[in-house]
């Protein structure tokens, strides 16, 4: 079967060779796999469903794509570069942590054995930003042998996985802290797999790796891939350098120092403060555009970056910017105005707690977004939110059917006052290592029918970029598009 990619804004896959009923609605770049190549529809599989394509829709070509998966609190990213390479930065709690039961794992399972028909997900590049569960949890499920059965795919293969130094450790004095300090920076740095093996051994009046991201990487390692530790002394993520018609990926942060001959990150104060300051910081650039991925970047972070890259501010320029930790009001407005991003994309949670999106963040993000007006429309800037994107089916119980249940004469039971019947039902907020249990009458209690998650779609030729939701409803797409200034 051949692959061909859609080279329309948007294209109807429809039900049959003809008739207007369609399946759902493909994306511009979307790949087909081609099963019948005549005909003015030609019949494909895309998404994991049959149909036909209008033959005017395909001879397309492989795009850019990136996801900004909705893992509710959290961040998960998913890049596919044109030459088909897998690059999955973070995923979200782990699946026992979040309310949905959901993360970027399952997202990723979908694109592999759905949306390509493999049934090995294979990654080019498995990175965690930092060291904080709503980031790593979401890799975690993807790699833990445990739970394999969430997932359709047989197989994960992680050709590299990428951190960022700094790790959760513990000592004969400390439960929990993120190493020794000198002269104000962090000087405990984990690199790879053989710093990795020593960190989860029990030294002698040594320190340790401590808690669940010490599981984590006891996965990472039994998993048998490479480990590195990713700052800016790298340049380049590796393998992916700048190259005629390739995708590249500029590492601008954590900045790494040389403190007597010793790696080391400046330690930015409270240990939040280290762990979201010190995230990796990204530049995906294809042919013009820019994709800035900041992790959980925060305002003194930026102020140092800002002081690091004095003369350099334009690297943070881009098209497209993920929000710097989920729309968190710790950020600096003169790192927002340096990015003067044409598009942002707020990895916004479930966790009331936090409150993110901030308005003012929201606000920030726009009015230090580069603007085009055209034809008396605002082209730029545009901010997306997953949490505002997201939404439920909500349904209202009605009755309930005892099936195992029946009369004298073999009906099963019904009630239909559900005042009657009481429930005892688990909840999980976000981030909580226990559920809560709550009991209520039915009859007071909504049932959600089904989550519609808050994906959002990132294309670009290298010249001309499209952000995309899907309006699941009328099954189709809701898309802007605008060009790289760059």
């Amino acid at each position: 079967m051949a692959t061909d990619y859609i080279s329309s804004d948007t294209a109807p896959l429809y039900e049959a060779a003809t008739g207007n009923r369609k399946c759902t609605e493909l994306l511009w770049g979307d790949s087909v796999r081609v099963l019948d190549n005549a005909g003015q529809r030609r019949k494909v599989k895309a998404r994991g469903k049959e149909g036909y394509v209008n033959a005017d829709d395909l001879d397309g070509r492989a795009l850019l794509e990136v996801y900004f998966i909705d893992v509710g609190q959290g961040d998960g990213v998913l890049i596919r570069t044109p030459d088909n390479r897998h690059v999955l930065i973070d995923g979200g709690y782990n699946r026992a942590k979040q309310p949905t039961g959901k993360n970027a794992a399952d997202f990723v399972d979908w694109k592999f054995y759905r949306d390509y028909g493999k049934r090995k997900i294979k990654l080019d590049a498995m990175i965690a930003s930092h060291c904080d569960a709503d980031h790593y949890g979401g890799l975690w499920d993807l790699l833990n042998p445990e739970e394999t059965d969430e997932l359709d795919s047989p197989e994960v293969e992680v050709k590299q996985f990428y951190h960022a130094g700094l790790s959760w450790w513990k000592s004969a004095t400390e439960r929990r802290f993120l190493g020794p300090k000198s002269d104000g920076f962090l000087t405990k740095l984990l690199d790879g797999r053989a710093s990795v093996a020593a960190g989860l051994q029990s030294g002698r009046g040594g320190i340790k790796l401590q808690g669940e991201w010490a599981d984590f990487l006891r996965v990472v390692y039994d998993h048998g891939c490479p480990v590195s530790r990713l700052t800016s002394a790298n340049d380049y993520l590796p393998g992916f350098e700048p190259g005629r018609d390739k995708a590249s990926i500029r590492v601008l942060a954590p900045v790494e120092y040389d403190l007597n001959g010793q790696p080391a990150l400046r330690s930015l104060g409270k240990h939040s403060q280290n762990t979201n300051g010190h995230s990796i910081l990204m530049r995906l650039d294809y042919g013009r555009s820019r994709i800035l991925l900041t992790g959980d970047l925060n305002k003194k972070a930026q102020h140092l970056l800002l002081q690091e890259y004095e003369g350099q501010r334009h690297e943070f320029m881009c098209d497209v910017a993920k929000g710097c930790h989920h729309g968190s009001d710790d950020v600096s407005f003169e790192f927002l105005q340096a990015m003067g991003a044409a598009a942002t994309v707020i990895s916004s949670g479930d966790a009331e707690g936090h409150a993110h999106p901030r308005p003012n963040v929201v606000s920030a993000s726009a009015i230090t977004g580069r603007v085009e007006i055209r034809d008396d429309e605002l082209v730029t800037p545009l901010v997306y939110s997953t949490e505002i994107s997201r939404s439920v089916n909500i349904g209202t119980p009605v009755k309930i059917g005892l099936r195992d249940y029946v009369d004298d004469e073999g009906n099963s039971l019904e009630i239909a006052d559900l005042r009657r019947v009481k429930i005892d039902y688990d909840v999980v907020k976000a981030g909580d290592l226990n559920p809560t249990r709550h009991s209520r009458s039915l009859s007071s209690k909504k049932i959600v029918d089904g989550i519609i998650y808050g994906l959002v779609n990132v294309r670009t030729d290298g010249n001309r970029i499209l952000c995309a939701v899907l309006n699941e409803k009328k099954n189709s797409w809701e898309y802007q598009s605008f060009y790289s200034r760059f």
